[in-house]
Protein backbone atom coordinates (compact mmCIF):
# COMPACT_ATOMS: atom_id res chain seq x y z
CA UNK A 1 0.00 0.00 0.00
CA UNK A 2 1.30 3.36 -0.72
CA UNK A 3 -0.06 6.94 -1.33
CA UNK A 4 0.65 9.70 0.84
CA UNK A 5 -3.50 10.21 1.80
CA UNK A 6 -3.70 7.75 4.77
CA UNK A 7 -6.58 8.54 7.08
CA UNK A 8 -6.35 6.70 10.68
CA UNK A 9 -9.12 5.41 11.55
CA UNK A 10 -9.68 7.47 14.85
CA UNK A 11 -9.99 10.28 13.22
CA UNK A 12 -13.07 9.73 10.49
CA UNK A 13 -16.39 9.46 12.04
CA UNK A 14 -18.17 5.77 11.61
CA UNK A 15 -19.80 7.18 8.82
CA UNK A 16 -16.37 8.28 6.75
CA UNK A 17 -14.68 5.89 7.62
CA UNK A 18 -17.60 2.65 6.24
CA UNK A 19 -17.19 5.32 3.01
CA UNK A 20 -13.75 5.55 2.96
CA UNK A 21 -13.29 0.95 3.11
CA UNK A 22 -16.32 0.86 1.13
CA UNK A 23 -13.75 2.34 -1.92
CA UNK A 24 -10.37 1.14 -0.61
CA UNK A 25 -12.08 -2.28 -1.13
CA UNK A 26 -14.04 -1.34 -4.13
CA UNK A 27 -10.65 -0.38 -5.80
CA UNK A 28 -9.34 -4.03 -4.68
CA UNK A 29 -11.76 -5.76 -5.87
CA UNK A 30 -12.47 -3.68 -9.41
CA UNK A 31 -8.34 -4.75 -9.94
CA UNK A 32 -9.39 -8.47 -9.69
CA UNK A 33 -12.31 -8.47 -11.86
CA UNK A 34 -10.89 -6.45 -14.94
CA UNK A 35 -7.02 -7.62 -14.75
CA UNK A 36 -7.13 -10.57 -12.38
CA UNK A 37 -5.40 -11.66 -8.22
CA UNK A 38 -2.02 -10.37 -8.94
CA UNK A 39 -3.06 -6.72 -9.75
CA UNK A 40 -4.82 -6.42 -6.36
CA UNK A 41 -0.79 -5.35 -5.66
CA UNK A 42 -1.16 -2.16 -6.72
CA UNK A 43 -3.77 -1.02 -4.45
CA UNK A 44 -3.09 2.19 -2.64
CA UNK A 45 -4.76 4.91 -1.19
CA UNK A 46 -4.17 8.00 -3.63
CA UNK A 47 -5.96 5.70 -6.39
CA UNK A 48 -9.14 5.38 -4.47
CA UNK A 49 -9.82 9.40 -4.49
CA UNK A 50 -10.73 9.16 -7.99
CA UNK A 51 -13.36 6.75 -6.80
CA UNK A 52 -14.33 9.14 -4.04
CA UNK A 53 -14.42 12.42 -6.37
CA UNK A 54 -16.39 10.18 -9.12
CA UNK A 55 -19.14 9.16 -5.89
CA UNK A 56 -19.18 12.75 -4.74
CA UNK A 57 -20.39 14.84 -7.85
CA UNK A 58 -22.96 11.72 -9.56
CA UNK A 59 -26.21 11.61 -8.34
CA UNK A 60 -27.05 8.98 -5.63
CA UNK A 61 -28.54 5.62 -6.84
CA UNK A 62 -29.10 2.15 -5.44
CA UNK A 63 -26.48 0.51 -7.97
CA UNK A 64 -23.46 2.31 -6.06
CA UNK A 65 -22.64 -0.76 -3.19
CA UNK A 66 -22.89 -4.24 -3.23
CA UNK A 67 -22.15 -6.57 -0.39
CA UNK A 68 -18.55 -8.47 -0.84
CA UNK A 69 -17.93 -12.05 0.75
CA UNK A 70 -15.24 -12.54 3.80
CA UNK A 71 -11.69 -11.39 3.10
CA UNK A 72 -8.59 -11.44 5.77
CA UNK A 73 -7.90 -7.82 5.54
CA UNK A 74 -11.54 -7.22 7.24
CA UNK A 75 -10.99 -9.79 9.79
CA UNK A 76 -13.27 -12.14 7.32
CA UNK A 77 -16.37 -9.94 7.64
CA UNK A 78 -18.63 -9.31 4.71
CA UNK A 79 -19.05 -5.23 3.72
CA UNK A 80 -20.54 -2.71 1.62
CA UNK A 81 -17.96 -1.51 -0.95
CA UNK A 82 -18.14 0.64 -4.42
CA UNK A 83 -18.84 -0.46 -7.66
CA UNK A 84 -19.00 1.09 -10.96
CA UNK A 85 -17.25 3.73 -13.47
CA UNK A 86 -15.07 5.44 -10.38
CA UNK A 87 -13.88 2.33 -8.60
CA UNK A 88 -12.84 0.97 -12.15
CA UNK A 89 -11.46 4.20 -13.14
CA UNK A 90 -9.70 4.48 -9.99
CA UNK A 91 -7.92 0.34 -10.68
CA UNK A 92 -6.88 1.61 -14.40
CA UNK A 93 -5.26 4.93 -12.97
CA UNK A 94 -3.69 2.78 -10.01
CA UNK A 95 -2.03 0.48 -12.41
CA UNK A 96 -0.47 3.59 -14.60
CA UNK A 97 0.85 4.75 -11.07
CA UNK A 98 2.51 1.38 -9.65
CA UNK A 99 3.90 1.04 -13.24
CA UNK A 100 5.27 4.44 -13.03
CA UNK A 101 6.39 3.63 -9.41
CA UNK A 102 7.95 0.44 -10.91
CA UNK A 103 9.91 2.42 -13.79
CA UNK A 104 10.97 4.69 -11.20
CA UNK A 105 12.78 2.20 -9.06
CA UNK A 106 14.57 1.01 -11.88
CA UNK A 107 15.81 4.32 -13.31
CA UNK A 108 17.11 4.60 -9.47
CA UNK A 109 18.18 1.29 -9.30
CA UNK A 110 17.01 0.74 -5.93
CA UNK A 111 17.53 -2.64 -4.07
CA UNK A 112 17.19 -6.07 -6.38
CA UNK A 113 16.35 -3.63 -9.16
CA UNK A 114 19.65 -3.28 -9.58
CA UNK A 115 20.40 -6.54 -11.62
CA UNK A 116 19.89 -6.66 -14.79
CA UNK A 117 17.25 -9.87 -15.12
CA UNK A 118 15.39 -8.61 -11.71
CA UNK A 119 15.24 -5.25 -13.44
CA UNK A 120 14.37 -6.63 -17.47
CA UNK A 121 11.42 -8.61 -15.73
CA UNK A 122 10.30 -5.59 -13.49
CA UNK A 123 10.06 -3.67 -16.84
CA UNK A 124 7.59 -6.48 -18.04
CA UNK A 125 5.04 -6.17 -15.97
CA UNK A 126 4.90 -2.66 -15.83
CA UNK A 127 4.17 -2.88 -19.43
CA UNK A 128 1.63 -5.35 -18.53
CA UNK A 129 0.20 -3.28 -16.47
CA UNK A 130 0.18 -0.24 -18.54
CA UNK A 131 -1.50 -2.18 -21.21
CA UNK A 132 -4.61 -3.06 -19.02
CA UNK A 133 -4.75 0.64 -17.54
CA UNK A 134 -5.18 1.57 -21.50
CA UNK A 135 -7.56 -1.66 -21.78
CA UNK A 136 -10.04 -0.40 -18.64
CA UNK A 137 -9.94 3.22 -19.41
CA UNK A 138 -10.97 3.29 -23.17
CA UNK A 139 -14.17 1.59 -22.03
CA UNK A 140 -14.35 4.63 -19.99
CA UNK A 141 -13.41 6.94 -22.78
CA UNK A 142 -10.45 7.67 -20.58
CA UNK A 143 -7.17 7.90 -22.55
CA UNK A 144 -4.47 6.63 -20.58
CA UNK A 145 -1.68 7.45 -23.09
CA UNK A 146 -1.65 10.92 -21.09
CA UNK A 147 -0.64 9.10 -18.15
CA UNK A 148 1.62 6.64 -19.82
CA UNK A 149 3.52 9.70 -21.56
CA UNK A 150 3.80 11.50 -18.37
CA UNK A 151 5.58 8.68 -17.30
CA UNK A 152 8.10 8.53 -19.99
CA UNK A 153 8.52 12.11 -20.42
CA UNK A 154 9.86 12.11 -16.53
CA UNK A 155 12.56 10.28 -17.02
CA UNK A 156 13.84 12.50 -19.40
CA UNK A 157 12.88 16.07 -17.90
CA UNK A 158 15.19 14.29 -14.69
CA UNK A 159 18.23 13.81 -16.97
CA UNK A 160 18.37 17.57 -18.02
CA UNK A 161 17.64 19.08 -14.44
CA UNK A 162 20.25 20.46 -12.29
CA UNK A 163 20.70 23.45 -9.88
CA UNK A 164 18.93 25.80 -10.83
CA UNK A 165 16.15 24.24 -12.79
CA UNK A 166 12.89 24.99 -11.30
CA UNK A 167 11.47 22.68 -9.17
CA UNK A 168 7.60 23.09 -10.34
CA UNK A 169 9.72 21.70 -13.72
CA UNK A 170 10.44 18.04 -12.59
CA UNK A 171 7.05 17.96 -11.17
CA UNK A 172 4.92 18.98 -14.57
CA UNK A 173 4.57 15.36 -16.06
CA UNK A 174 3.46 14.17 -12.63
CA UNK A 175 1.00 17.23 -12.79
CA UNK A 176 -0.21 16.35 -16.05
CA UNK A 177 -1.63 13.43 -15.44
CA UNK A 178 -3.18 13.20 -12.05
CA UNK A 179 -5.26 16.14 -13.55
CA UNK A 180 -6.21 14.19 -16.45
CA UNK A 181 -7.47 11.50 -14.26
CA UNK A 182 -9.45 14.33 -11.73
CA UNK A 183 -11.05 15.93 -15.17
CA UNK A 184 -12.24 12.66 -16.46
CA UNK A 185 -14.07 12.10 -12.61
CA UNK A 186 -16.57 15.10 -14.02
CA UNK A 187 -17.29 13.33 -17.08
CA UNK A 188 -17.73 9.86 -15.25
CA UNK A 189 -20.38 11.45 -13.28
CA UNK A 190 -21.95 13.62 -15.90
CA UNK A 191 -21.21 17.28 -14.42
CA UNK A 192 -18.57 18.79 -17.36
CA UNK A 193 -18.70 21.95 -15.66
CA UNK A 194 -16.51 20.40 -12.79
CA UNK A 195 -13.78 19.22 -15.41
CA UNK A 196 -11.40 22.38 -14.92
CA UNK A 197 -11.64 22.96 -11.65
CA UNK A 198 -11.00 19.36 -10.63
CA UNK A 199 -8.48 19.19 -13.02
CA UNK A 200 -6.38 22.34 -10.76
CA UNK A 201 -7.01 20.09 -8.17
CA UNK A 202 -5.55 16.89 -9.52
CA UNK A 203 -2.49 18.78 -10.86
CA UNK A 204 -2.02 20.22 -7.54
CA UNK A 205 -2.19 16.99 -5.74
CA UNK A 206 0.55 15.77 -8.04
CA UNK A 207 2.52 18.33 -7.66
CA UNK A 208 1.88 17.43 -3.73
CA UNK A 209 2.53 13.55 -4.10
CA UNK A 210 6.20 14.37 -6.12
CA UNK A 211 7.20 16.48 -3.48
CA UNK A 212 6.20 14.22 -0.74
CA UNK A 213 7.87 11.58 -2.01
CA UNK A 214 11.18 13.48 -2.63
CA UNK A 215 11.01 15.02 0.89
CA UNK A 216 10.53 11.42 2.15
CA UNK A 217 13.35 9.53 0.35
CA UNK A 218 15.74 12.56 0.22
CA UNK A 219 17.95 10.98 2.97
CA UNK A 220 17.38 7.33 1.72
CA UNK A 221 18.56 8.79 -1.99
CA UNK A 222 21.70 10.61 -0.68
CA UNK A 223 22.84 7.49 0.91
CA UNK A 224 22.11 5.11 -1.68
CA UNK A 225 23.21 7.66 -4.24
CA UNK A 226 19.78 7.74 -5.90
CA UNK A 227 18.70 10.71 -8.06
CA UNK A 228 16.37 12.91 -5.77
CA UNK A 229 14.74 16.24 -7.37
CA UNK A 230 15.43 18.31 -4.43
CA UNK A 231 19.15 16.90 -4.33
CA UNK A 232 19.42 17.64 -7.89
CA UNK A 233 18.03 20.85 -8.09
CA UNK A 234 19.51 22.25 -4.56
CA UNK A 235 16.02 23.21 -3.66
CA UNK A 236 15.74 23.90 0.20
CA UNK A 237 13.84 21.97 2.46
CA UNK A 238 11.79 25.68 3.12
CA UNK A 239 11.49 26.36 -0.28
CA UNK A 240 10.26 22.97 -0.58
CA UNK A 241 7.47 23.52 2.03
CA UNK A 242 6.16 26.59 0.48
CA UNK A 243 5.45 25.08 -2.58
CA UNK A 244 3.46 22.19 -0.65
CA UNK A 245 1.62 24.96 1.28
CA UNK A 246 0.71 26.58 -1.59
CA UNK A 247 -0.37 23.73 -3.25
CA UNK A 248 -2.78 23.17 -0.29
CA UNK A 249 -4.63 25.98 -0.41
CA UNK A 250 -5.14 26.27 -4.43
CA UNK A 251 -6.53 22.47 -4.13
CA UNK A 252 -8.87 23.67 -1.44
CA UNK A 253 -10.00 26.70 -3.68
CA UNK A 254 -10.29 24.00 -6.52
CA UNK A 255 -13.00 22.15 -4.63
CA UNK A 256 -15.18 24.93 -3.83
CA UNK A 257 -15.52 26.12 -7.33
CA UNK A 258 -16.81 22.27 -8.28
CA UNK A 259 -20.30 21.06 -7.30
CA UNK A 260 -21.39 17.87 -5.45
CA UNK A 261 -23.90 15.95 -4.57
CA UNK A 262 -22.20 14.95 -0.77
CA UNK A 263 -18.24 16.11 -0.35
CA UNK A 264 -17.81 15.18 2.57
CA UNK A 265 -15.26 12.87 1.88
CA UNK A 266 -14.04 14.55 -0.65
CA UNK A 267 -13.24 17.53 2.01
CA UNK A 268 -11.64 15.39 4.70
CA UNK A 269 -9.52 13.53 2.37
CA UNK A 270 -8.18 16.72 0.12
CA UNK A 271 -8.31 19.14 2.89
CA UNK A 272 -7.42 17.94 6.13
CA UNK A 273 -5.64 14.29 5.74
CA UNK A 274 -3.50 16.28 2.87
CA UNK A 275 -2.06 18.48 5.17
CA UNK A 276 -1.61 16.42 7.43
CA UNK A 277 0.58 14.13 4.85
CA UNK A 278 2.16 17.68 4.53
CA UNK A 279 2.97 18.03 8.32
CA UNK A 280 3.78 14.19 8.63
CA UNK A 281 6.37 14.49 5.83
CA UNK A 282 8.22 17.62 7.10
CA UNK A 283 7.92 16.10 10.71
CA UNK A 284 5.95 19.05 11.68
CA UNK A 285 2.83 16.81 13.13
CA UNK A 286 2.83 15.43 16.65
CA UNK A 287 0.92 12.83 17.85
CA UNK A 288 -1.96 13.78 20.06
CA UNK A 289 -4.44 11.26 20.39
CA UNK A 290 -2.56 9.56 23.43
CA UNK A 291 -1.68 12.89 24.66
CA UNK A 292 -5.06 15.00 24.75
CA UNK A 293 -7.16 12.10 26.87
CA UNK A 294 -4.03 12.23 29.48
CA UNK A 295 -3.89 15.93 29.33
CA UNK A 296 -8.49 16.78 29.62
CA UNK A 297 -6.95 13.93 32.47
CA UNK A 298 -4.90 16.25 34.32
CA UNK A 299 -7.25 19.38 33.98
CA UNK A 300 -9.84 17.39 35.46
CA UNK A 301 -7.90 16.84 38.40
CA UNK A 302 -6.53 19.82 38.80
CA UNK A 303 -9.71 21.74 38.54
CA UNK A 304 -11.58 19.02 41.12
CA UNK A 305 -8.73 19.60 43.77
CA UNK A 306 -8.83 23.54 43.53
CA UNK A 307 -13.00 23.55 43.76
CA UNK A 308 -12.61 21.30 46.45
CA UNK A 309 -10.08 23.49 48.43
CA UNK A 310 -11.79 26.56 48.07
CA UNK A 311 -15.65 24.94 49.41
CA UNK A 312 -13.32 23.37 52.27
CA UNK A 313 -13.20 25.10 55.76
CA UNK A 314 -9.71 26.75 56.71
CA UNK A 315 -8.63 23.59 58.20
CA UNK A 316 -9.37 21.27 55.97
CA UNK A 317 -7.89 23.61 52.99
CA UNK A 318 -4.25 23.35 55.17
CA UNK A 319 -5.15 19.19 55.05
CA UNK A 320 -6.42 19.03 58.50
CA UNK A 321 -9.53 16.44 58.59
CA UNK A 322 -11.94 17.50 60.13
CA UNK A 323 -13.39 16.01 63.61
CA UNK A 324 -16.12 16.41 66.03
CA UNK A 325 -16.36 18.07 68.65
CA UNK A 326 -14.92 14.93 70.86
CA UNK A 327 -13.25 13.07 68.56
CA UNK A 328 -13.06 11.88 64.92
CA UNK A 329 -16.46 11.42 62.85
CA UNK A 330 -18.63 8.68 63.66
CA UNK A 331 -18.12 5.25 61.54
CA UNK A 332 -15.11 2.74 62.06
CA UNK A 333 -12.36 4.99 60.45
CA UNK A 334 -10.45 1.69 59.78
CA UNK A 335 -13.17 0.24 57.78
CA UNK A 336 -11.85 -0.87 53.95
CA UNK A 337 -14.70 0.93 52.50
CA UNK A 338 -14.38 4.56 54.83
CA UNK A 339 -12.94 7.25 52.28
CA UNK A 340 -10.95 8.26 55.95
CA UNK A 341 -9.83 4.71 56.11
CA UNK A 342 -5.83 4.43 55.98
CA UNK A 343 -6.31 1.84 53.25
CA UNK A 344 -7.32 4.57 51.16
CA UNK A 345 -10.52 5.26 49.14
CA UNK A 346 -12.52 1.60 47.82
CA UNK A 347 -10.90 -0.04 44.71
CA UNK A 348 -12.45 -1.85 41.90
CA UNK A 349 -13.10 -5.45 42.56
CA UNK A 350 -9.67 -7.45 40.71
CA UNK A 351 -10.18 -8.66 37.00
CA UNK A 352 -10.69 -12.40 37.69
CA UNK A 353 -7.69 -14.32 36.15
CA UNK A 354 -7.81 -15.72 33.29
CA UNK A 355 -6.25 -19.11 31.92
CA UNK A 356 -2.65 -18.58 29.85
CA UNK A 357 -2.95 -20.31 26.48
CA UNK A 358 0.54 -22.49 26.24
CA UNK A 359 2.87 -21.76 23.93
CA UNK A 360 1.75 -24.03 20.90
CA UNK A 361 -2.32 -22.50 21.00
CA UNK A 362 -0.71 -19.24 21.57
CA UNK A 363 1.19 -18.98 18.32
CA UNK A 364 -1.42 -20.18 16.69
CA UNK A 365 -3.98 -17.89 18.07
CA UNK A 366 -1.06 -14.72 17.22
CA UNK A 367 -0.75 -15.89 13.54
CA UNK A 368 -4.90 -16.05 12.80
CA UNK A 369 -5.07 -12.43 14.71
CA UNK A 370 -2.45 -11.40 12.32
CA UNK A 371 -3.62 -12.91 9.08
CA UNK A 372 -7.11 -11.07 9.74
CA UNK A 373 -5.53 -7.97 10.78
CA UNK A 374 -7.52 -7.65 14.13
CA UNK A 375 -4.01 -6.33 15.45
CA UNK A 376 -3.94 -3.47 13.63
CA UNK A 377 -7.01 -1.56 14.91
CA UNK A 378 -9.86 -2.18 17.59
CA UNK A 379 -8.95 -4.16 20.27
CA UNK A 380 -8.26 -8.11 20.62
CA UNK A 381 -7.70 -10.67 23.24
CA UNK A 382 -3.54 -11.35 23.65
CA UNK A 383 -2.62 -14.84 22.24
CA UNK A 384 -1.02 -15.72 25.31
CA UNK A 385 -2.64 -13.55 28.58
CA UNK A 386 -5.76 -13.46 27.13
CA UNK A 387 -5.86 -9.55 28.36
CA UNK A 388 -7.32 -6.99 26.02
CA UNK A 389 -4.66 -5.30 23.90
CA UNK A 390 -5.30 -2.03 21.78
CA UNK A 391 -4.21 -2.30 18.18
CA UNK A 392 -1.48 -0.79 16.36
CA UNK A 393 -3.98 1.79 14.86
CA UNK A 394 -4.15 3.28 18.39
CA UNK A 395 -0.80 4.62 18.54
CA UNK A 396 -0.95 6.16 15.29
CA UNK A 397 -0.72 9.92 14.66
CA UNK A 398 -4.40 11.06 15.07
CA UNK A 399 -3.61 15.01 15.98
CA UNK A 400 -6.13 17.56 14.78
CA UNK A 401 -4.97 19.88 12.44
CA UNK A 402 -7.41 22.42 13.43
CA UNK A 403 -6.25 22.33 17.12
CA UNK A 404 -7.34 26.48 17.32
CA UNK A 405 -10.58 25.64 15.76
CA UNK A 406 -12.98 23.35 17.27
CA UNK A 407 -15.52 24.60 14.59
CA UNK A 408 -13.41 22.14 12.14
CA UNK A 409 -12.40 19.76 14.20
CA UNK A 410 -15.04 17.01 13.14
CA UNK A 411 -15.99 18.88 9.74
CA UNK A 412 -17.21 15.70 7.99
CA UNK A 413 -20.38 15.82 10.36
CA UNK A 414 -20.97 19.31 11.02
CA UNK A 415 -21.38 20.51 7.35
CA UNK A 416 -20.70 19.57 3.55
CA UNK A 417 -18.63 22.53 2.64
CA UNK A 418 -17.09 23.19 6.35
CA UNK A 419 -16.68 26.87 5.52
CA UNK A 420 -16.35 27.21 9.23
CA UNK A 421 -12.71 26.86 8.35
CA UNK A 422 -12.45 30.19 7.36
CA UNK A 423 -12.11 31.65 11.33
CA UNK A 424 -8.26 31.42 10.61
CA UNK A 425 -6.90 28.14 11.05
CA UNK A 426 -5.75 27.86 7.71
CA UNK A 427 -7.16 24.14 7.50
Amino acid sequence: MFGIVRPCAHRLPEGLKAEWMAHLCGLCLALRSDHGQFARIVTNYDGLIVSVLTEAQAERTTGWRRTAGPCPLRSMRTAPVARGEGARLAAAVSLVLASAKVRDHIADRDGLLRRRPVAAAARRVAAGWDRAGARTGAELGFDTAVLVDAVDRQTGVERLAGPGTPLLTVTEPTETATAAAFAHTAALAGRPQNAEPLAEAGRLFGRLAHLLDAVEDQEADAASGAWNPLTATRTTRAEARRLCDDALRGVRLALRDAEFTDDKLTHVLLVHELRRSVDRAFATQTCSHQADAQHTRRDLTARQQTESSAKAPPGEAAGLRRTGSFGPPPGNPYAPNNPGSPFGPPQPPPEPPRDRRGLITGCLVWAGLACTCQMCCGTFEDPWSRQRREGLCSQCDCSDCCDACDCCSNCGDCCSSCDCCDCGCDC
